[in-house]
């Protein structure tokens, strides 16, 4: 049962006399809030999770694609994609769809996006994502050997098929790159890619190549993030659920800002204030509203996610995929979660909107249907969308706030909090980047260097 604020902060009033411990506050329960709680408390601190929603991992990390996809992270910027927008601009049902709107943030986002397609900016943003991920895939291997948790994964790898052929050969110089960064991916053939996932068969005649890892992984992001706020739960972690966070407060020091406290408000209940001795923002797209008072800049935007799960038919089992996929013409991941089959992609770029646009929705399910046309029972399909926090890079911030523009790659001349730190734009990439992200803002807050080589934002004053 959730506690109230008044029992909490007394419990943590007596624990920090008694054992001297900080208290800790992560705002958020998505998958980079629980894993960004259960590794600071397996640190030793007080920890507080407070999520608006009345359980964990209840918004983006609800009905993901699955994927731990580490070696299948190409950033949505890069030199491709403005062309491949263009031709897109006028389909409801493309894969990346902008909806032009009276938005100053969306325009100067969309314009440092278009600086990040550059060649180079892409390589070294792929630099970054692939060293943070090849991290995180270990950090989530070494815990749930640790602790046992299961949530429906799968440890079969990851396959990129391709159905154009100028599509396949533009893979190969990324898949060499991948290799290059010491990823497991490998280009292989049609035999083999129908070999590895049998499902494949029935449009083996369409397809032109494939790329293969088998380290990757995929798992229902939803279970893993609940199974673990449960186990944090066991560990000490204090929890307020049905509580938004209102506002970030904090004392007007120029050089050395702080958050004294923070204003929340629990389900049916007027606004109150929150103590904690420091505060990890893992909000997502919803992070940016609560920086910006502060004079804290986020880039990030939200762009819409779209997933469509659906019953595998009990009849035909192996006609639906145990290997997860990535279609590349039509940019759908795929992962089989238990006796359900997840397909998910697309990125909506309009705004903070939450609407499920039928036209979207029904193409994913066209184009399972081409794929699997007898693995699934098509009516059963359940239709979701999040938002996810993209970046203009795709990078993800990660480390201590400060104030002013936050950007990876340049040094820090503003303010910087001592007590906030930021755990959030991970795109579509969360669920791959979780553990490795909570694993190192665990240590960069116990002053320790993660064995990463991984930009971190606000270290340098």
């Amino acid at each position: 049962m959730t506690k109230t604020v008044s029992t909490i902060q007394s419990t943590f009033t007596k624990n920090a006399a008694e054992q001297s411990m900080t208290h800790i506050a992560v705002l958020g329960a998505g998958v980079v809030g629980i894993t960004s709680a259960w590794y600071l408390r397996q640190a030793g601190y007080d920890v507080t999770v407070i999520e608006r929603e009345p359980a964990a991992g209840m918004q983006t990390s609800f009905a993901n694609g699955g994927q731990i996809s580490v070696s299948h992270a190409t950033p949505w910027a890069n030199p491709a994609t403005p062309m491949k927008a263009l031709k897109w601009l006028f389909r409801e049902d493309a894969p990346l769809l902008y909806r032009l709107r009276a938005d100053k943030a969306q325009l100067k986002w969309a314009m440092q996006f278009l600086q990040e397609c550059r060649a180079e900016r892409a390589d070294a943003n792929l630099v970054q994502m692939v060293r943070l991920g090849l991290y995180s895939r270990d950090a989530l291997q070494q815990l749930r050997a640790d602790i046992g948790i299961n949530y429906e994964q799968q440890t079969r790898g990851i396959m990129h098929f391709y159905t154009n052929q100028a599509e396949f050969d533009a893979a190969i110089a990324p898949t060499e790159r991948m290799q290059a960064l010491g990823c497991e991916r490998h280009v292989i053939d049609i035999n083999n890619a129908v070999s590895l996932e049998p499902a494949l068969y029935p449009i083996a005649h369409k397809l032109t190549g494939a790329t293969y890892t088998s380290h990757d992984e995929s798992g229902n992001a939803h279970l893993f993030t609940q199974r673990l706020a449960e186990r944090c739960a066991d560990a000490g972690v204090q929890f307020l659920y049905d509580t938004e966070v209102l506002a970030l407060n904090a004392d007007a020091n120029s050089t050395s800002p702080h958050i004294h406290s923070i204003t929340i408000r629990p389900k049916g209940e007027n606004a109150q204030t929150f103590s904690a001795d420091s505060h990890v923002l893992a909000l997502g797209s919803y992070s940016v509203s609560l920086l910006k008072p502060l004079g804290i800049h986020a880039p990030i935007f939200p762009a819409k996610g779209y997933s469509a799960t659906y019953q595998i038919n009990p009849r035909a089992p192996h006609l639906a995929p145990f290997v997860s996929l990535i279609d590349d013409e039509f940019k759908l991941v795929t992962s089989r979660l238990g006796d359900k089959l997840r397909v998910a992609g697309t990125a909506e770029f309009n705004g903070y909107n939450l609407d499920l646009n039928s036209t979207r929705c029904e193409a994913i399910t066209r184009r399972v249907q081409q794929l699997f046309p007898k693995g699934i029972i098509a009516n059963s399909v359940q239709y979701w969308t999040g938002l996810r926090p993209m970046t203009p890079s795709n990078v993800p911030l990660i480390g201590r706030a400060h104030s002013g523009q936050v950007r990876h790659g340049s040094h820090n001349t503003h303010a910087t909090f001592d007590n906030l730190w930021l755990n959030t734009g991970h795109g579509t990439l969360g669920w791959t980047h979780a553990c490795g992200s909570a694993k190192a803002i665990s240590l960069l807050m116990q002053g320790e260097t993660p064995q990463v080589d991984f930009d971190f934002i606000g270290l340098t004053v």
